[in-house]
């Protein structure tokens, strides 16, 4: 879990100075917007573990880009902390009504919001607090970036590894090329949607001396799938 990339966005200077001073003291990997607008082109761009998003923004507010990131297919998925002075209760409910995770009212300690933030982690990512993602054999440790099955190390080039990372984090659910590489590959980069088919080949590959390539599973005319149960636990 520490490793995790966070975006956090915020007008004020001193305040995203105090939260990624916390956050990469805590072992986070942060980077920072300082409004709206550039905060929705990086998290299509480069999409982050998290969000910490501030509600009063000028241009475009936190609940506002919660909403948009929300409807889009690309980015519903990332998890949301929603900081903010409006404590009233009405307030906390219309930012979770629009798809926030969590909900801070300033003034907050560091020591809370990294407990938020882990929190949320946990309940996004499915993850332990070792920062590793496990079906049946297989273990991934996104802060090691090491993958192995049945305590044996296997071998994984950089794609590889986020294309496992991304699909032991979106179980049995069917992603098209197009949305693999926004998902993995990140929005601003411009390849054939056939470059999705040879990192998968090359997962395969990887995975097939442990006879655990059954797990991502070609699905005609619609994409690929990870699916852990195709395949047997010893």
């Amino acid at each position: 879990m520490s490793g995790s990339h966070i975006l956090v966005v915020d007008d004020e200077p001193a305040i995203c100075e105090m939260i990624s001073t916390s956050l990469e003291l805590a072992g986070f990997q942060v980077k920072l917007a300082a409004n709206g607008h550039l905060a929705h082109q990086m998290v299509v761009n480069d999409r982050p573990d998290l969000i910490l998003l501030d509600w009063m923004m000028p241009m475009l507010s936190g609940i506002e880009l919660t909403r948009r990131l929300k409807k889009d297919e690309r980015t519903a998925d990332i998890p949301i902390i929603l900081l903010t002075a409006r404590g009233d209760e009405d307030d906390r409910i219309n930012g979770l009504e629009a798809g926030a995770d969590d909900y801070v009212v300033k003034p907050f300690s560091p020591r809370e919001l990294i407990a938020r933030v882990r929190a949320v982690l946990r309940r996004s990512q499915g993850a332990s607090e070792d920062g590793c993602l496990r079906f049946g054999l297989t273990v991934l440790d996104r802060n090691a970036q090491e993958c192995s099955i049945e305590g044996q190390a296997i071998s994984l080039g950089p794609l590889e590894f986020r294309l496992l990372e991304f699909f032991m984090l979106h179980p049995n659910r069917v992603y098209s090329r197009a949305q693999l590489l926004d998902r993995v590959w990140g929005g601003n980069v411009y390849v054939e949607d056939r470059t999705v088919d040879v990192h998968i080949r090359r997962l395969r590959k990887a995975l097939s001396p442990q006879d655990q390539q059954a797990m991502i599973q070609t699905v005609r005319g619609a994409g690929y799938r990870f699916t852990p149960d195709a395949v047997t636990n010893g």
